[in-house]
């Protein structure tokens, strides 16, 4: 390399899969958590649908809804996957499993809007479907915080990925956040990404989110604060929702299913 790089080696959307996403342990997940045979996936606001494409691979059709064309169009190519351009609110596809994960339920505001969109993944589920989201809390939750992370990249790129709570408000349930990378490569900067990606979010309790979803119409819901545990000896990982009585870590991030 003969000099720093205007464009880094890796995009955007490569970075944030690296550094944020473990799809695979999330297709594991929500396929465990829907326990009988499910074999369509509808990731809603997918991105770049690194979870459609990890259920793809491993387990049947999926489809990838976002009305952001430019991740999309960024999105490696794959056998049973399906991108649809689209407001999730007009996404009709049926699904076994729907799941809006790394937090999109905070696009929703209100309670009015919340529900709506939930409603209207019920009704795109098949028989015995999941939906699937999830959201963090906790004590930290409302405190403006920066952590930063290093991680390797697939070139052996050193990146660097800083997540920045930049404004954060408990009255009103609202934060702002940015995602922020470096990338250096063979002792040189390669490329530096300030708010690579931007968030104005509401956060939502976990008795606020397991009330809506019953008025929305689930059947059922509980709450996991874990990926899985232990995988048998065919294969299968195990998963356990909590107890209304079991103690969540001070700062969480949980799995909300709904069962329809």
């Amino acid at each position: 390399m003969s000099g720093a790089r205007s464009q880094p080696a890796l995009t955007r959307h490569e970075l944030y899969e690296l550094c944020v996403t473990n799809a695979s342990a999330m297709a594991r997940f929500v396929h465990a958590v829907h326990g009988q045979s499910p074999r369509v996936l509808r990731e809603d606001f997918c991105g770049s649908a690194a979870l459609a494409r990890a259920w793809a691979g491993a387990y049947g059709p999926a489809i990838g809804v976002d009305r952001d064309g430019e991740p999309l169009r960024a999105c490696a190519t794959a056998a049973r996957l399906r991108l649809v351009e689209s407001d999730v609110m007009r996404a009709k596809d049926r699904a076994d499993i729907i799941a809006a994960t790394n937090f999109p339920l905070g696009y929703w505001y209100t309670r009015q809007g919340l529900i709506a969109y939930l409603k209207h993944a019920r009704a795109c589920l098949k028989r015995r479907g999941v939906f699937v989201a999830d959201m963090y809390g906790g004590a930290d939750a409302f405190v403006c915080s920066r952590t930063v992370q290093r991680l390797r990249g697939p070139n052996g790129e050193k990146v660097e990925y800083e997540w920045e709570q930049r404004e954060a408000n408990a009255a009103t349930g609202r934060v702002r956040c940015a995602i922020h990378f470096r990338v250096t490569a063979r002792g040189r900067k390669v490329a530096v990404l300030r708010d690579a990606f931007e968030y104005d979010w509401r956060l939502w309790g976990i008795p606020e989110l397991k009330d809506a979803y019953l008025e929305a119409g689930f059947r059922s819901v509980e709450v996991h604060d874990r990926l899985g545990g232990a995988v048998d000896h065919t294969g299968a990982l195990h998963v356990r929702p909590l107890d209304d009585d079991e103690a969540l870590d001070e700062n969480y991030v949980v799995y909300v299913v709904g069962r329809v």
